[in-house]
């Protein structure tokens, strides 16, 4: 098949998007013209590309940290030490270990990934007691880019203390360190309709600023780290400094029903190839260990047909027009996970040409 002709309608989730030719399959392809569109709107949302975080876990790609640092953005949240030493190494200056543990392995060897880059900014995150003494034993001879924060529960009940007089007081002993930085406020809980998502930004303004006048009473000065990708563009709180989307970079299924608004075009695919055809489906070499099983079976991706099952290595779907050797396109409901299947993604250049690039995979 020819690499710059459109797939059929049918065949694609979107008939722009051109076939590699003689790729491999299973195989995880971007589009990087999508993925610079996604980040201009992105940063436009954000109110700037000072103001923009985003979150390395959903692509976990150091050629995607270089173009964002292109255009200004400089400023980086992740979930693990890999991503830590990715985002250094790819020539971020301030990154965010967004994942409060008491793992004292963990945290050494973030600390020792800040040291190889003294010029970047570092900083972990407690959130109770116990990681806070982690990080109190592992600050005491760690170089001076390292720097800390305490996760606040919005509410949605994963990780983050609740805004309390606790709180305060973790804040307190963290500010007690010369390494204090401010908090962590991520509210990803916070779905729906775009007004139902900004009245729930609201009342958590409003318990964010009682609980920031407690903590400059207590002498405690930060700022803020705020939002995920469905409330981003709604944080308006003078003291937030930093908003934190991610998956806008590859975005999804997802996005196109819950986002539109946004703007945000889907940049990443699974392509699979048409193994076996039976009477009224189509079996594709893309199965649990191509594209992230973490959603419901019918919501796992978007392709030709209806997803009648699925396993390890392949899946079945409803199709009457696809042949054997056939190629499409498969659709992530959850791209950030379907990117942690790949150590490489086959890339369509901004320039229209096809690159082999790495990334992280698997690894944590």
């Amino acid at each position: 098949m020819s690499g710059d002709r459109p797939m059929p309608t049918e065949r694609s989730p979107n008939e722009k998007y051109a076939l590699p030719e003689g790729a491999a399959t299973p195989c995880f392809v971007v589009f990087e013209d999508v993925v610079r569109a996604n980040l201009r709107r992105t940063i436009e949302a954000s109110g700037g590309a000072s103001r923009l975080m985003p979150h390395v876990k959903t692509h976990r790609a150091a050629w995607i940290v270089r173009l964002f640092t292109a255009h200004g953005v400089t400023n980086f949240k992740c979930a693990t030490p890999a991503e830590v030493e990715l985002l250094l190494g790819a020539g971020a200056s301030h990154v965010v270990w967004a994942y409060p543990t008491p793992n004292r392995a963990n945290i050494r060897r973030v600390v020792e990934a800040a040291g190889r880059f003294p010029d970047a900014r570092v900083a972990g995150m407690a959130d109770g007691w116990t990681s806070l003494e982690a990080w109190e034993s592992a600050l005491t001879d760690a170089p001076e880019n390292v720097r800390l924060r305490i996760d606040l529960d919005p509410g949605m009940g994963r990780s983050g203390i609740a805004l309390t007089e606790e709180a305060v007081e973790l804040s307190r002993r963290a500010h007690a360190t010369g390494r204090f930085d401010g908090w962590h406020y991520y509210d990803g809980h916070n779905r729906g309709p775009v007004q139902g998502r900004q009245e729930a930004v609201g009342r958590m303004s409003d318990r964010l600023d009682r609980f920031l006048r407690d903590a400059a009473e207590a002498g405690v000065p930060g700022d803020v780290v705020a939002g995920g990708s469905y409330s981003f563009n709604l944080w308006r709180h003078p003291s937030i400094s930093y908003v934190s989307p991610g998956s806008f970079t590859y975005s999804s299924t997802q996005h196109e029903n819950e986002l539109p608004e946004l703007g945000w075009e889907p940049a990443a695919f699974v392509l699979a190839s048409v193994v076996s055809v039976h009477e009224g489906t189509a079996t594709l070499d893309a199965g649990a260990k191509a594209i992230s099983p973490d959603k419901p079976l019918k919501d796992r991706f978007r392709g030709p047909g209806r997803i009648i099952l699925m396993n390890e290595e392949h899946c079945v779907i409803e199709a009457s027009d696809l042949s054997v050797g056939d190629q499409v396109y498969l659709l992530p409901g959850h791209a950030c996970t379907t990117a942690y299947l790949y150590d490489r993604a086959l890339v369509r250049t901004a320039e229209g040409g096809w690159e082999s690039r790495p990334q992280l995979g698997s690894a944590r």
